[in-house]
C-alpha cells in the first residue's frame, strides 16, 4: 500500500502522523516550521484516512509496517517519527518493531496502555454525513452540530469532506474505522521495548496521559523524557502551537 503524503523543504527527515480521523494536512502549518528548521517533513495519511488508500485491514501492527514501507519506498533511514493519538500509538509501534528507523521519537498526548472506544458519537454524526448527500458545507456544519456542540472538533471533522458529483462525500473509509474501533484504542504488548530516544509531550488538561502512565511509559520507553505542557488539552499542537514547536526543537536540538 502506498501512502499519500505531503513532503515539506530538505533535509533529515521528519514523519508526521496525525490522530483518529485527521489527515496530514492537519499538521501543515507546523510542517512548514520544521521545514524551516533544515528538516524533510512528511505528512503522511494513514491507510483509510486522507488521500492514502482504503483497506479492510486496521491494526497498529499493519500501520507500523506501512511506515516501515513507506521509508523503504522513499529510502528514509534513521527519521524523526512524531504521532498525535492515534498516529502516536502508530509511532510507538513502529519504534518498538523497527528501532533500526528511527533516530528520534516524540509521541503527543497518548500512553502504551489499552483506550476504551470513545468516539461513538463522533462516529455516529459522521455517519450521518455520509448518509445525507449534503451539497452545502454550512448544512453539513448544521447536520454535525446536532451531534457536535463544538465548533473547533466539527472544524476539524469537516476536513474530511470533498465533492465528487456536486456531493459532498468522506474521505475516511467509516465502515472499517467503526468496525475496527477497538483496534484504535490497542495497547503495546507485553515485552515490547524501544531503547531508543524518545520525548512524551502532554497536555497539563487532558486526561489522555495520567501520572500513573508515566511509569508505564518508561517501562517500555526506558530512554524516554516526559514534558507537560501547561494550559493545553489533548490538541496540543493546536492550542499551544509555538510552545509546542519549541518544546520538540529543544528535544531535537539537544
Amino acid at each position: 500500500m502506498k501512502l499519500h503524503a505531503n513532503i515539506i523543504g530538505q533535509g533529515e527527515p521528519l514523519l508526521i502522523l496525525h490522530g483518529f480521523l485527521g489527515m496530514g494536512d492537519n499538521w501543515k502549518t507546523l510542517g512548514k516550521q520544521f521545514a524551516e528548521e533544515g528538516y524533510q517533513v512528511h505528512l503522511i495519511d494513514q491507510r483509510n484516512h486522507g488521500r492514502s488508500p482504503h483497506s479492510e485491514e486496521f491494526s497498529y501492527a499493519i500501520l507500523a509496517k506501512d511506515i516501515k514501507n513507506y521509508c523503504r519506498e522513499h529510502n528514509l533511514n534513521k527519521v524523526v517519527l512524531m504521532g498525535h493519538s492515534m498516529g502516536g500509538k502508530t509511532a510507538m509501534k513502529t519504534a518498538v518493531s523497527y528501532p533500526e528507523l528511527i533516530k528520534d521519537l516524540v509521541v503527543v498526548d497518548i500512553a502504551p496502555r489499552y483506550y476504551e472506544p470513545h468516539h461513538q458519537t463522533i462516529l455516529e454524526g459522521l455517519t450521518m454525513l455520509a448518509d445525507a448527500k449534503l451539497t452545502s458545507r454550512q448544512d453539513a456544519d448544521k447536520k454535525l452540530a446536532e451531534f457536535i456542540d463544538d465548533w473547533g472538533v466539527r472544524q476539524f471533522l469537516l476536513k474530511n469532506l470533498f465533492r465528487k458529483d456536486n456531493v459532498l462525500k468522506l474521505r475516511v473509509n467509516l465502515p472499517v474505522l467503526k468496525s475496527k474501533i477497538e483496534n484504535v484504542g490497542a495497547a503495546l504488548e507485553e515485552g515490547e521495548l524501544f531503547e531508543g530516544s524518545a520525548l512524551f509531550i502532554n497536555g497539563g488538561n487532558s486526561n489522555y496521559v495520567r501520572s500513573n502512565d508515566r511509569d508505564l511509559i518508561r517501562k517500555y520507553f526506558p530512554s524516554s523524557q516526559l514534558v507537560t505542557i501547561k494550559d493545553a488539552g489533548h490538541w496540543i499542537h493546536a492550542e499551544k502551537p509555538e510552545v509546542f514547536y519549541q518544546a520538540v526543537l529543544r528535544y531535537l536540538n539537544r
